[in-house]
Parts: C-alpha cells; sequence; structure tokens
C-alpha cells in the first residue's frame, strides 16, 4: 500500500525508452559508418582506376577471343572449303555459274567500255 501503481509504470517506460533510444543511436551509427565508407570508395581515384582498368582488360580479353574465332573460321582452310563447296555446287548445277560468270563478264566489259 506504499506504491504508487503509477510510478513503477513509468520507471518500466522510461527504460523502454532508454532502449529504443540506443538502438536508434546504433543504427544510426551503423547508417553513418556505410555512408562514410561509400564516400571513402568514391574518393579512392586510385581504386576506380584500378577497377575500370580491371573491367577493360576483361573486355579486351573477351573482344580478342571473339575476333580469332571468327579469324580461324575466315582462314585460308575455311576459305578452301567453301572455295571446295562452291565448286562442287557449280559442277553439280552448271546453269546459275555461268548465268553469274556472264553477268559478270557483261558489267566488267560495260564499264570498261564506258571509258
Amino acid at each position: 500500500m506504499g506504491q504508487d501503481p503509477s510510478t513503477g509504470s513509468a520507471a518500466v517506460t522510461e527504460a523502454q525508452e532508454t532502449e529504443q533510444l540506443q538502438r536508434e543511436i546504433e543504427q544510426t551509427r551503423e547508417e553513418l559508418g556505410d555512408t562514410v565508407e561509400a564516400l571513402a570508395q568514391k574518393a579512392d581515384v586510385k581504386a576506380q582506376a584500378k577497377q575500370k582498368l580491371d573491367e577493360t582488360k576483361v573486355s579486351v580479353a573477351q573482344k580478342t577471343e571473339q575476333l580469332l574465332g571468327k579469324a580461324k573460321q575466315a582462314s585460308p582452310d575455311g576459305a578452301a572449303s567453301a572455295a571446295t563447296q562452291a565448286s562442287q555446287k557449280a559442277r553439280e548445277n552448271p546453269l546459275p555459274a555461268a548465268a553469274a560468270a556472264a553477268f559478270a563478264f557483261g558489267f566488267l566489259a560495260g564499264r570498261i567500255t564506258k571509258r
């Protein structure tokens, strides 16, 4: 009977408010730390240049590999096989080959005579 029930409740509420404030302070510290870290990364020009250089190296390596693949396809072996295939098709069906040859001859003859 000597205690007022409202004083006990006030002490609990005050303790909860203190814990809440401490959690908010910790969260703010973490956010501030993240912000400082992000700013430090933006200010680190040397690291950014190195990252860009690494990205460029990877890109160049991929392009080089791609171009080498295309070059291998267009190599003399590829051209020889294409010529062999064209020759074989011309032997199988000579009319389109003869028509193309006649067209090319007529085109060249027309260009030469216009000069």
